[in-house]
Parts: C-alpha cells; structure tokens; sequence
C-alpha cells in the first residue's frame, strides 16, 4: 500500500521495511498520478513484502496540494520523523529526481541526521547515475518517441536545468544519444545550458521541418504546460513556431514511461547501506 497522509495507519508499530519515495513533487494532479504515482506503484509491486511511502520536496506544492485538494503530502523531514514515530527500523530511500543536484544534496542531509535512528538505511540513486542509466534512458525516450523519426522531425527534450555541477548531465546525455547514433534528438534546458537558443541554432542547422517537445523530467508540470507547451511569448513552442517550424509539444512526464519506471525499480533493488560517511563518497564515486 502507498502511503501518503491520508491514509490511516490501523497499527502504530509498522513492523515491515518501508521505501520512502522523494520527489520534488507536481500540483497537476493527472500527472502526478501518471508519473509519480505510476513508480511508486511499479516500486510497491516489486517489493509486495514492503510499505511504499511518499514525501516531496517543494513545500510550495505541498502547501498548494493540501490548500486546494486538501491532500496532505510530507515533506522529507517530516517523512522521517513519521517513520521514527511509527517504529519502523529498515528504510529504502528512493528519489526519483533525474539527476543528483541541490535537491538530492538536501535529501542527503536528512538521510544523514536519521541514519543513526534506524537498524538499516539504504539510498537508490536518481535516474541519471551510471553510464548504464544514460544508457537505459536513451533506449527508453527513444523507444518511446520513434514514431516520428521521419527525417523532417527533430525530437527536443526540455530538462530543468541546474546552476549545480550536475547540469554537465544533460550535455552528457547529449554526447551519448549522438554516440548511439540518433542524431534527430536534442536535449535543452529551461534554466541553464543548453538553452533554447541552443536548441534553435541546432535544428535549424539539421534542415528540420517540425519539432516534437517533450518534457525531460518526471512529472509534466508546470515547466512543461508553460515554459515548454504554453502561449506566452517566451514558450519553446512559441520560440520555435516563430522560427518557422511546425510544433507538436507532448505533455508526457518521464514518469509515464515503462521503461523509465523500470529504472526506478531497479534503483530500489540496487540501493546501498550507507554511514553519513559512505554517503559522501558514493555521491563522489557516481559523478565520475
């Protein structure tokens, strides 16, 4: 059973391991069904012997969830105190950021002040970590998307984009979908580099008639309604609808993805034990 708030526990003591998924959170509910709640499912059907729990990182979208939809999500910290007030002695956490920037340095804080309340505390990587995920995310989005490869149609990933030196990962992603020999995809950011007039100067140059938009990112939320789909002037789709392209954006999250929930799955499956010391060195070791 996933948790989240609004679910009552019927005994106080939970005798069973939990995985406690983090995410940085969505207030589009269908998405959020559809991505987050999507792996969280994939994740509890994998591991029927364990307790799924959820806890977002924005308090922005949890105070907007429990405001409007009177939902109540816990934040990480809160998430952990629950965990110790219940009883609960192995935990999994399992972020389903993209990559390990200042929000997964955050969750690692939290991880770290709790280890010691715990008998076992084990930590999934985020989705881009080894060169194995690059990999797996590029036969997955590329699966996912192969229906309009048809010589005219530039395929445009939006990722968020971080001033953290894990934004590197989107270049990489780059390098590495090239080097599996798809040159009709393009990876940009909406907040750093490469930006939109990267993305343009790109598919300008490979002589593209139409762009397909789709999120890099978990949820389609708020980025991908409006930076990247929306009407205003500064929107992807704008952009390059006035550039003179034929636009398709696509509001479909990571998340919806089979393949990309998999991943996830696996994470769990591969989660390490960490001291607060092992943490820092195997954050080290997975940004080589």
């Amino acid at each position: 059973m996933i948790m989240d708030n609004n679910t009552i526990l019927t005994d106080h003591i939970v005798s069973k391991p939990v995985i406690l998924t983090v995410s940085f959170g969505t207030s589009y509910i269908d998405s959020l069904n559809a991505t987050i709640g999507a792996i969280e499912a994939a994740i509890q059907n994998a591991n029927p012997d364990m307790e799924v729990r959820r806890a977002f990182t924005s308090r922005i979208i949890i105070n907007k969830l429990k405001q409007r939809d009177r939902l109540e999500i816990d934040n990480v910290e809160k998430a952990f105190k629950r965990l110790e007030d219940d009883g609960v002695k192995e935990i999994i956490v399992q972020p389903t950021h993209v990559m390990s920037g200042f929000e997964y340095d955050d969750l690692m804080e939290v991880v770290k002040a709790h280890t010691d309340k715990f008998d076992s505390v084990k930590v999934g990587f985020p989705l881009l970590t080894s060169d194995e995920d690059y990999a797996n995310v590029i036969t997955a989005i590329t699966a996912a998307t192969s229906e309009y490869i048809d010589g005219e149609t530039a395929v445009v990933f939006m990722g968020h984009g971080t001033e953290h030196s894990s934004n590197a990962a989107y270049a990489k992603l780059q390098s590495k979908i090239r080097d599996a020999g798809f040159y009709d995809y393009f990876i940009g950011t909406v907040e750093a580099e490469p930006s939109i007039d990267d993305i343009v100067m790109a598919v300008k140059a490979g002589g593209y008639r139409r762009v397909v938009l789709e999120p890099l990112m978990v949820v389609a939320g708020d980025h991908a309604n409006n930076d990247m789909a929306g009407d205003a002037d500064d929107s992807w789709k704008t952009i390059l609808t006035n550039e003179g392209f034929e636009v398709i954006p696509v509001l479909r999250g990571l998340g919806e993805i089979h393949a990309i929930r998999d991943m996830y799955v696996d994470h769990v499956k591969n989660a390490h034990s960490f001291t607060a010391a092992e943490i820092v060195n195997a954050e080290a070791s997975s940004k080589k």
